[in-house]
């Protein structure tokens, strides 16, 4: 199953909105395993034994991820490697990461950061 393929299911399921806002930081949760393949991301929830798959952009976000970012961090960082318009970076990077978070594969943190 793809993370991508949850959009709907998350609306209908009410989870909270990420907003791309400085003090809003995600990292990868403790409760998982991953690793690259060809470029791409296998993760494993420890929590409930499903796995997951990242392609090549979805794998950089990842790798991004793998300590506390913020989620402008992580769009200015995407935006600097590859071409897409600001709009469009800022959309699929928000659904992926409510996907990852509906999962329990990541933390989100709306409190300001000291």
């Amino acid at each position: 199953m793809s993370v991508f393929a949850r959009r709907s299911v998350l609306e209908e399921e009410g989870v909270a909105e990420l907003n791309r806002v400085e003090h809003s930081t995600v990292m990868a949760a403790q409760e998982q395993v991953s690793r690259e393949l060809d470029g791409e991301v296998v993760i494993l929830s420890l929590r409930t034994g499903m796995y997951y798959g990242l392609d090549s952009v979805g794998a950089r976000i990842w790798q991004l991820i793998q300590e506390p970012r913020t989620v402008n961090e992580v769009c200015d960082a995407i935006l600097e490697e590859y071409e897409v318009e600001p709009d469009q970076c800022e959309h699929d990077l928000l659904a992926l990461l409510q996907e990852l978070a509906a999962e329990g594969l990541i933390e989100v943190n709306d409190e300001p950061v000291a």
